[in-house]
C-alpha cells in the first residue's frame, strides 16, 4: 500500500508515527496511508523553513515571480496527471478536477505581477529636506490549513501569494486527499523554489494545534467548517498571529417571477449538484418568489435532477458528479435528508436508495430535491455539503431578501431576474460577501478577492487578489532627511511642517 509522508527541505520524508487511511471514494477501498505529523515534526519543519526564508526574501521580486511563471507552465504540462490524482482521492469528475487545478493556476498567474503589487509609496519633500516612503516586507513564515474539497486550488490560493511575497510557507493539507499538494510541492521545486521555503506537513488536529502555538509562524490562512474556523481564529489571534479563516456557507439563489426559468433551473442543477455539492460556493437553497414561480421551477427541476448521471471519474466526461469523500460524509448527508422528511419537507426527488452497480461499496449519494422547506428545519440550518437542494418559497422579493440576510452564513448568493433595478437593489443591500446576478456561483476571478461575511469568514482580509499581498506582508514606513549642511546641536521638539 502506498505510504504518503511529508515534503520537507525539498524531499519526501516518511512519517515517524501515526497514520490515517486515504480512501478511493468510488470503490470504498483504502488506497494509501498518510503520515500524521507530531508537534515535534511540525516544529522542526518550521525551524528549517525559517532558516531558508531570509535568502528567499532577499531575492528581488522579479526573480521570485519567475518561479511562479515556471510553475504555471509545469501546471499546464502536468494538468492531466494532477487531475487524475485528484479524482482518485477526492472523487470529482476529471473535468471538475481540472477546473480545481485551473482556478489555482489563475491565482499563480496573478502572483506573477508581484513586482507591481509589492511596490510601496513615496512622498518627495514631505517636509524641509524630508522624504517619506513605505515598503512591503514579508511577514516571515506563514502557514495554510486547507480543506479536502479543493486539494489543488486552495493550497495554491494560500501558498502562491505567500511565497511570491518572500515568505516561507508551511502547508497542512487535508489528510483525506494529500497527494496533489505533494505533487504541487515537487513542481515548485522544479520551477526553482529553494529547498525548505515550502514545507508540506500532513497531519490532523495535533499538527493544527502545533501551527497555532508555534511562535515562529506569523500568519495563518484556513478554509473549512465554521466551528473549526472560529477555533483557529480565536487561538491563532490569542497567540499574536495574523489569521484569516473562511468557514461554512448556506448559499441562497433568489428566482424572481420575471427570470428565465430554463436558465435558472440549469444554473441550480449545476451549482447545487456539481462536485456532489461539496463546494463552499454551492447553491444549496433555491428561493422562488411567488407560488406560480415556485411551481414552474419545481416542474423544470425534477426531470433535470432525475436525469443526473452519477458515477466514478473513470466512466468518462459525461458523468455529472462522483462520490462524496468519505463514508462519514455520506452518512451525515443521509441523516440530514431523513431529518428533512421527518420535519415535514416535501422530498420531490428521493436519492436515498441510490446504488451504483459494481460500486456498491463506494460513497455515492443520489441527488435529492426538497420543496416547501422552512427556515426552522435542520436541512436549512445546517450546511449539508452534499447533493441536496432545498426550496424555500417566498411570497415577495423582500421576504426572499430577508431569508438570505437573516441566515447566519454570508459566503455567496445569487439572484436571477430580468429587472435591473431589482438586481441593483439586491447587490447593494444583501449582507453577503459574493453576489451573482444571473450567475449562480459568483467566485471572483484571481485579480479580485474571495471572501464571505458573517459566520462564513473571520479576519479583515480576503483570499487572493490584492488582499493576499496585504495579508502576507507588513508595511514599514521610513522618514529620511539628508541635510544640505552640518547642523550643530540637537532638536528637542517634534518636527512639524512649516
Amino acid at each position: 500500500m502506498q505510504q504518503i509522508g511529508h515534503w520537507i527541505n525539498g524531499s519526501h520524508v516518511a512519517g515517524s508515527g501515526r497514520t490515517a487511511d486515504v480512501w478511493n471514494p468510488a470503490t470504498g477501498e483504502v488506497q494509501a496511508q498518510v503520515a500524521l505529523a507530531s508537534k515535534a515534526e511540525l516544529d522542526q519543519a518550521v525551524a528549517d523553513a525559517a532558516a531558508a526564508q531570509p535568502a528567499w526574501a532577499a531575492m528581488n521580486p522579479q526573480r521570485r515571480a519567475r518561479v511562479m511563471m515556471a510553475f504555471v507552465q509545469l501546471l499546464h504540462r502536468d494538468m492531466d496527471k494532477l487531475a487524475e490524482a485528484l479524482s482518485r482521492e477526492h472523487g470529482k469528475t476529471i473535468p471538475d478536477a481540472k477546473g480545481d487545478v485551473q482556478r489555482g493556476l489563475e491565482v499563480v498567474e496573478f502572483c506573477i505581477g508581484a513586482p507591481h503589487h509589492l511596490k510601496g509609496e513615496f512622498t518627495d519633500a514631505a517636509g524641509p529636506g524630508i522624504d517619506m516612503y513605505s515598503m512591503r516586507q514579508p511577514i516571515g513564515v506563514a502557514a495554510g490549513i486547507t480543506p479536502f474539497n479543493f486539494p489543488a486550488m486552495i493550497p495554491m490560493w494560500k501558498m502562491a501569494p505567500a511565497l511570491v511575497c518572500g515568505n516561507a510557507f508551511i502547508l497542512k493539507p487535508s489528510e483525506r486527499d494529500p497527494s496533489v499538494p505533494m505533487m504541487l510541492a515537487e513542481l515548485l521545486q522544479e520551477a526553482g523554489l529553494p529547498d525548505g521555503v515550502l514545507q508540506v506537513v500532513n497531519g490532523d488536529k495535533e499538527s493544527v494545534d502545533a501551527i497555532l502555538d508555534n511562535e515562529t509562524i506569523a500568519g495563518i490562512g484556513f478554509v473549512g467548517s465554521t466551528p473549526i474556523a472560529e477555533y483557529i481564529y480565536s487561538r491563532g489571534c490569542a497567540n499574536g498571529k495574523r489569521v484569516q479563516c473562511f468557514g461554512g456557507a448556506k448559499n441562497h439563489m433568489i428566482i424572481m417571477p420575471d427570470a428565465d426559468l430554463d436558465q435558472a433551473a440549469d444554473a441550480l442543477v449545476g451549482a447545487g449538484y456539481g462536485a456532489a455539492g461539496e463546494r463552499c460556493m454551492a447553491i444549496s437553497v433555491a428561493v422562488p418568489v411567488g407560488e406560480e414561480t415556485a411551481d414552474r421551477l419545481i416542474e423544470k427541476l425534477v426531470p433535470k435532477v432525475e436525469a443526473l448521471k452519477v458515477g466514478p471519474y473513470t466512466s468518462g466526461d459525461d458523468v455529472d458528479y462522483g462520490p462524496v469523500v468519505t463514508p462519514m460524509a455520506k452518512d451525515n448527508i443521509l441523516k440530514l435528508v431523513n431529518s428533512g422528511v421527518e420535519q415535514g419537507a416535501e422530498l420531490v426527488v428521493d436519492g436515498r436508495d441510490f446504488s451504483l452497480q459494481g460500486y456498491e461499496d463506494g460513497f455515492f449519494v443520489g441527488p435529492h430535491l426538497f420543496d416547501r422547506v422552512t427556515p426552522d428545519m435542520d436541512i436549512y440550518q445546517q450546511e449539508i455539503f452534499g447533493p441536496v437542494l432545498s426550496t424555500l418559497r417566498a411570497g415577495s422579493y423582500e421576504e426572499a431578501l430577508k431569508l438570505a440576510m437573516d441566515n447566519q452564513y454570508g459566503n455567496g448568493t445569487a439572484i436571477f431576474t430580468r429587472d435591473g433595478d431589482a438586481a441593483r437593489d439586491f447587490a447593494s443591500r444583501v449582507n453577503v460577501g459574493m453576489v451573482g446576478i444571473n450567475v449562480p456561483i459568483p467566485v471572483p476571478l484571481a485579480y479580485h478577492t474571495f471572501g464571505g461575511w458573517k459566520k462564513s469568514a473571520f479576519g479583515d482580509l480576503n483570499q487572493h487578489g490584492p488582499d493576499a499581498f496585504r495579508f502576507y506582508t507588513k508595511t514599514k514606513t521610513v522618514t529620511s532627511r539628508w541635510p544640505s549642511g552640518i547642523k550643530e546641536g540637537g532638536e528637542f521638539t517634534i518636527p512639524v511642517m512649516e
